[in-house]
């Protein structure tokens, strides 16, 4: 035997040796069980903690002038200012409706009622993704990656009070990416014909809904859509591909019928003349490089956060878990992985083109400050972590090649990264409490007085700002800025209110 043959003898020796069946799968499953389970657990604690300070929230900026709309005027009445007055989406006005209708009660359970939701359509998604590619793992792996998924999109951000809590924002920057990605579980989950007419449907309204619900969050869509009707001619089987495409095409459709809408309506024609942002001015040279300088700077924060590596961690995790593939859907990108490599990097290249359209759209309103308005960044930042997430997949599916022993110092270095990642998360968690709970007092006793001395027939009432996080407030400013003053007064029935620097 020469030495070439047996160091090729000893190389395949050990690559069978790491690829041999355990001897005790049933309990190697259990324990994997048991440390998903353990691990899950914190994510999903931090989460709860998070819905469970929701309680504290309380009316402010523009839904004060929204709630007086739907109590007395109702679901016409939200829905013709929006679409007339205010900027033309229909279906946001629903939204509003549906927690406005509750009035303050609406407010406080707001961040339970859609972070429940949203963190089930992520679960959900997570699961029918890993059916489709015929992988399966342990109990709990699906969730563990949608929990920790979600707390790094809700929370790890510049302003979590604006992005998550605050109703009014989080309807058009955090819900709506969550719900465009509702769409796609028809999809992953239809085995029969009925099942796919079923899925298209979904997504047609689906697409219109969004269409009218988002601008940021379409221009997001639309991208990626695009991007997968490109993937898929070299990175799904057959008849997968034939569907997806189809399916592409009319969601495709349903948010441009969606985001015409929009633009055509009255009330967006007229946010456009408020702030001077016609077609030719919003895509003039000074904006896209202006909004180009802006997009830099949001990359450099988002870059920069270092909470994010939690859904790179969780990717490896499931990258390393998972088992199955071969015959699946996903089968031949996991036979080839420079594909799912590839696929990863179009992903990439959409995002940041979406992340920079989204940027072009809000320049407009916002100017120099949509750099650190990071309320805005929602509608992109949720591909951002996803495709974190599939990174850290590929990742944890290359190592799967290696011993058991660098397979579980990895599982369990991705375990701590996770961990640190949600203490890292925690700390301003409570610090927001903190400042929400001392808001919530002093708006609840101020609440209170201008109540009574309203039922006692008072017409002007002195109004003192309660702020948090920056939140806009009657006579911000030292007084100076009025708005949204006036919705204060409608709220509670008076003719108006002033301004006063002591609180009752």
């Amino acid at each position: 035997m020469t030495a070439d043959t047996a160091k090729t003898t000893g190389t395949q020796q050990e690559n069978e040796k790491s690829h041999q069946p355990e001897k005790h799968p049933g309990l190697s499953r259990r324990w994997a069980t048991i440390w998903t389970a353990a691990l899950a657990l914190l994510p999903l604690a931090l989460l709860g903690a998070a819905f469970w300070i929701g309680r504290l929230v309380r009316p402010g900026g523009d839904d004060w002038c929204f709630l007086p709309v739907v109590r007395d005027e109702g679901v016409s009445g939200m829905i013709a200012k929006f679409f007339l007055h205010d900027n033309g989406r229909i279906a946001n006005a629903l939204l509003v409706v549906a927690y406005g209708a509750y009035g303050v009660a609406g407010q406080r359970w707001f961040a339970l009622v859609s972070g429940v939701l949203m963190l089930g359509i992520l679960w959900l998604l997570t699961a029918s993704v890993l059916k489709r590619a015929g992988l399966s793992g342990p109990r709990g792996l699906a969730l563990l990656v949608a929990a920790m998924t979600a707390a790094v999109f809700f929370l790890a951000t510049a302003n979590t009070y604006k992005a998550f809590y605050w109703p009014a924002s989080s309807v058009s920057h955090t819900v709506a990416p969550v719900l465009a990605c509702a769409a796609v579980i028809p999809l992953l989950r239809a085995r029969t014909g009925w099942g796919r007419a079923f899925a298209l449907g979904i997504a047609y309204v689906g697409g219109v809904f969004i269409g009218t619900l988002s601008e940021e969050t379409s221009v997001v869509v639309l991208v990626v859509l695009a991007a997968l009707l490109l993937i898929s001619c070299w990175a799904l089987p057959g008849s997968g591909r034939t569907h997806a495409r189809i399916w592409c095409v009319v969601a495709f459709a349903g948010v441009v019928v969606g985001a015409v809408i929009l633009y055509v309506s009255p009330g967006a024609r007229a946010r456009r003349e408020r702030f001077g942002a016609d077609t030719a001015s919003v895509f003039g040279p000074e904006v896209l490089t202006a909004a180009l300088r802006a997009f830099g700077e949001i990359l450099g924060t988002i870059f920069t956060t270092w909470q994010y590596l939690g859904a790179v961690a969780v990717g490896v995790l499931l990258g390393l878990m998972v088992r199955g593939g071969e015959q699946g859907p996903g089968g031949p990108l996991r036979r080839r992985p420079l594909l799912a490599v590839l696929a990863v990097l179009v992903g990439f290249l959409a995002f940041l083109v979406s992340g920079y359209l989204c940027t072009v759209i809000a320049y407009p309103a916002f100017g120099k400050s949509v750099a650190t308005a990071s309320r805005l960044w929602g509608d992109f930042l949720l591909l951002y972590v996803m495709l974190l997430v599939a990174v850290g997949a590929l990742l944890g599916r290359g190592l799967r090649a290696c011993r058991w022993g660098i397979r579980a110092v990895t599982a369990v270095a991705a375990g701590a990264v996770c961990a640190v990642a949600c203490a890292g998360l925690a700390v301003p968690l409570l610090q927001l409490e903190q400042k929400m709970e001392v808001r919530a007092q002093r708006w609840d006793r101020q609440d209170r007085l201008l109540r009574a001395q309203a039922a006692r027939g008072t017409q002007v009432l002195p109004y003192t700002p309660v702020s948090v996080s920056g939140m806009v407030e009657p006579f911000g400013n030292q007084g100076r800025k009025v708005w949204p003053g006036q919705c204060v007064a409608k709220y509670y029935h008076l003719k108006k209110v002033t301004y006063s620097t002591r609180l009752p």
